[in-house]
């Protein structure tokens, strides 16, 4: 851990401050929504003394909710939520110039990973912010003395949803947590449309592949998965996906991909894409019948989607060919290509999701975290929607800032909506 201008932090070189300031400006250019929530923190400061940490990919856009935070007079630490989305010039940025601790370097191994989560929870923080549940599964776990100052917390993500939902379930979760991803401003643009891009863009940006021609799987066929396999499909690939859940392969089907189970499919690929919040969802029966040069890579948020266990005991050898691209070669010749560690390839070997997506799930992290200060008092310990007055703000907000204008009802349609009496 080193210390700068009186800031705690452990990033990977200040020198690339400079850098990352620029970035982070480029990217609240495009954020309007998160702009007009920061000016309203300014003046109001509704986080006055709010110690909040902030468990995060460390992007353009986490720096940009962060300084809204920050202006909000919230005292933020921030800590990466996965190893390899940190992206260093912001973390520098966020230290030098903005003087937000940060505990993240691109790359950083499993224990690195963890010793950064600790720093972040030395803040005592009052708010958590998760993407993964992995901030709140080391205090339920291990810093069960944290817990008496806890107001509440936030959660990104499907996986960190699930994760706590789990834990409220077995009533071991012990303080309120509201679910961002269940915004409908959020899982229906970020997951569909920004998972759908950035997925795509990490994907080419590793391997130069050109998706037209290409047979591509999709494994999953939540929001995030509709996503991917829409983005793949319009840049001219045959799409297949792959489901366990009936009502989503159906809708698959309808919407015009083929669909096949993971042992069918896995014959005649060219690209797989993980995105199911699952494990095992490629495995060695899998490997073994894959073609070769078959690529594979997972978008789901931790990197046990592909067995890489197996893949690493059926392989006889294994080379870095490219950034972000390591090659299998099987005992029969064939090779596989697995991209950023299995980890997030969007945010590994891309800069994840677009800013202007992202300005809407942000905006419903910051409105969150108010409503949680707020109402601290009446909040139980189970895992909350976002409230859905905040999420009809952000897609009010978002509008306004696209120049669109939309109907209102009147009173006589509310009424008529809202009662039974009137009928054929």
């Amino acid at each position: 851990m080193v210390t700068t201008n009186r800031v705690a932090c452990e990033v990977k070189d200040l020198a690339l401050a400079a850098k990352g300031k620029t970035r982070i400006e480029w990217a609240n250019q495009w954020m309007p929504v998160l702009q007009l929530i920061r000016k309203q923190f300014v003046k109001e400061r509704p986080l006055q003394g709010v110690r909040i940490s902030a468990c995060l990919h460390v992007t353009t856009e986490t720096a940009n909710l962060a300084i809204t935070l920050r202006d909000g007079g919230a005292d933020v630490v921030v800590c990466a939520s996965n190893p390899l989305s940190t992206q260093d010039d912001v973390a520098a940025s966020l230290v030098q110039d903005c003087h937000i601790p940060v505990f993240a370097i691109k790359g950083e191994d499993k224990n690195t990973y963890y010793s950064h989560i600790v720093s972040a929870l030395e803040h005592r923080p009052q708010v958590t912010m998760d993407d993964g549940a992995d901030l709140v599964t080391m205090i339920l776990t291990k810093r069960q003395d944290l817990i008496p100052h806890i107001i509440g917390g936030t959660e990104e993500t499907t996986t960190g949803v699930v994760r706590l939902r789990s834990m409220a379930k077995d009533g071991v979760l012990k303080f309120a947590i509201i679910a961002i991803n269940d915004a409908d401003t959020k899982h229906l643009f970020d997951n569909r449309y920004g998972t759908g891009q950035s997925t795509l863009d990490g994907i080419m940006r590793a391997t130069n592949l050109l998706f037209a021609g290409l047979h591509v799987v999709v494994c999953g066929y939540g929001w995030c998965g509709r996503g991917v396999a829409s983005r793949a499909r319009g840049l001219g690939a045959h799409v297949t996906v792959t489901e366990a859940n009936p009502t989503r392969a159906l809708e698959a089907a309808m919407d015009g991909f083929r669909v096949l189970p993971m042992a069918e499919a896995a014959r005649t690929a060219d690209v797989f894409i993980t995105v199911t919040g699952n494990k095992s969802v490629l495995t060695g029966e899998h490997f073994k019948v894959m073609k070769d040069g078959a690529v594979v890579a997972n978008s789901g948020h931790f990197n046990v989607e592909i067995d890489i266990p197996a893949l690493e005991k059926m392989a006889l050898s294994k080379r870095q060919v490219r950034d972000f691209v390591e090659e299998y070669t099987l005992r029969d010749g064939r090779k596989v290509y697995l991209l950023a560690e299995g980890r997030l390839v969007n945010l590994s070997a891309a800069e994840g999701h677009p800013a202007s997506v992202m300005d809407m799930s942000f905006s419903n992290q910051a409105l969150s975290v108010e409503y949680l200060v707020k109402n601290a008092n009446t909040l139980k310990p189970q895992v909350y929607s976002v409230p859905p007055e905040i999420d009809q703000t952000v897609a009010r907000l978002k509008l306004e800032s696209m120049g669109i204008s939309i109907d209102k009802l009147s009173p006589e349609q509310e009424e008529y909506l809202s009662s039974w009496s009137e009928g054929t």
